[in-house]
C-alpha cells in the first residue's frame, strides 16, 4: 500500500465563484505539509475534496492507493480528519462521543478499550471524558475533535486549523503530538497560524483566491521577498559612495539602495541575489577598509510577511 496521500488538479465552482482552482499536492508518511492560505482562499474546501466530504468538479483525491471517488468507503477509513470548528454532538459527554466514534470505527471489546484509552491520553482529555461537550471551552472541543481524529490511528492525518482556541500550552502539546504522529502518519495542517508552519511543518503550500501560490519550503516562502537576508548598514554620508562602489564588486550581490541620508548619517541597503546570506562578505569589506559603520543588520523576514506580500 502507498502510504501517502495525492490531490491532482482539483477544482470546484459555487456558482460563478471559482473556490479551488487546480490544486496538487502530495504528501508522503514522515512528511507535515502546512496548508496556509487567507480566510476565504479555498483551504476548507480543499480538504473537504481531500477527505470525500465535498465532490470536486474535477480531480482527484487518492489515499493510499485508493481512488477516494471510486471507492470512498475503503479511503475514508485510511484518513483521520479534524474539521473546521471541530464539530461534534453536544449534548453527548466526550466519552459518549469516544464511544459513537469507535462504533463507527468498528472497534468492540478490548480493542475498543484500548484505542479510546490512547486517543484520551495522546489527546490530553481524560479529566472532561464525562463533561457535555456543549460546555467545554473551545480548546478542549478541538482537542475531543483531534482525540476522535487519532483514535484508529490513520495512515492519513488532516487537520483544519488544529490549535485555533488552544492556550500556549496546549499549543505546544499538540505540535508534539503531531511531531510524533507523523513517524508513520502523512499529515497536512491547513491553518492560518503561521507560527505553527515554522514549529511543526515540513513544507508548505500557499493557497490564494483558490491558487496555489508556493510549493515549497518556509524559507523558499521568505525567499519570495526580495527584502530577505538584505543587509542594512547605517553610515556617515561622506562615506557611501566608497563603500558602494566596493560593495558592487561581491557577485552576489544584486542591487545597493541608499536612502533616509542626512547631513549625519546615511542608510546603504545591500540585496543578494536569490536571497543568499552575504552577512560575512559585506562584514570583510567593512574591515579590510576600516569603515567607521554606526549600525549593521541583517533583514530575515517573518513568515507572516512573506505570506502578507504574496497574498494581497
Amino acid at each position: 500500500m502507498e502510504n501517502r496521500i495525492i490531490l491532482d488538479s482539483l477544482y470546484k465552482s459555487f456558482g460563478e465563484l471559482q473556490a479551488v482552482n487546480n490544486v496538487s499536492m502530495t504528501v508522503e508518511v514522515g512528511e507535515i505539509l502546512g496548508f496556509i492560505g487567507p480566510n476565504g482562499s479555498g483551504k476548507s474546501t480543499t480538504m473537504k475534496m481531500a477527505t470525500g466530504y465535498l465532490k470536486a468538479d474535477s480531480g482527484t483525491s487518492t489515499i493510499c492507493g485508493v481512488n477516494m471517488e471510486i471507492n470512498p468507503k475503503e479511503a475514508k477509513k485510511l484518513i483521520g480528519y479534524l474539521p473546521e470548528g471541530a464539530p461534534a454532538y453536544g449534548e453527548m459527554t466526550t466519552i459518549g462521543f469516544l464511544n459513537f466514534i469507535a462504533d463507527i470505527r468498528g472497534y468492540y471489546g478490548k480493542k475498543r478499550a484500548i484505542q479510546i484509552d490512547k486517543a484520551v491520553e495522546r489527546a490530553r482529555i481524560k479529566h472532561v471524558l464525562h463533561q457535555q461537550i456543549d460546555t467545554l471551552s473551545k480548546g478542549y472541543k478541538r482537542r475531543v475533535g483531534l482525540s476522535q481524529a487519532i483514535m484508529h490511528e490513520p495512515k492519513i492525518l488532516i487537520l483544519d486549523e488544529p490549535t485555533d482556541g488552544l492556550d500556549p500550552n496546549q499549543k505546544h502539546h499538540v505540535r508534539e503530538l503531531i511531531t510524533e504522529i507523523s513517524k508513520t502518519t502523512a499529515i497536512i495542517v491547513s491553518t492560518h497560524i503561521l507560527e505553527e508552519v515554522d514549529a511543526v511543518c515540513s513544507s508548505v503550500l500557499l493557497i490564494n483566491k483558490g491558487n496555489v501560490v508556493l510549493n515549497g519550503s518556509s524559507s523558499e516562502l521568505r525567499s519570495k521577498v526580495e527584502s530577505n537576508n538584505s543587509i542594512m548598514i547605517k553610515i556617515d554620508p561622506k562615506h557611501s559612495e566608497d563603500l558602494k562602489r566596493l560593495l558592487l564588486t561581491i557577485p552576489s550581490i544584486s542591487k545597493i539602495d541608499v536612502l533616509n541620508e542626512t547631513e549625519s548619517n546615511v542608510n546603504i541597503n545591500v540585496y543578494p541575489k536569490e536571497n543568499r546570506v552575504i552577512l560575512t562578505e559585506v562584514a570583510k569589506i567593512i574591515a579590510d577598509h576600516k569603515f567607521p559603520v554606526k549600525d549593521i543588520y541583517q533583514n530575515h523576514i517573518a513568515l507572516d510577511e512573506a505570506f502578507r506580500k504574496l497574498t494581497v
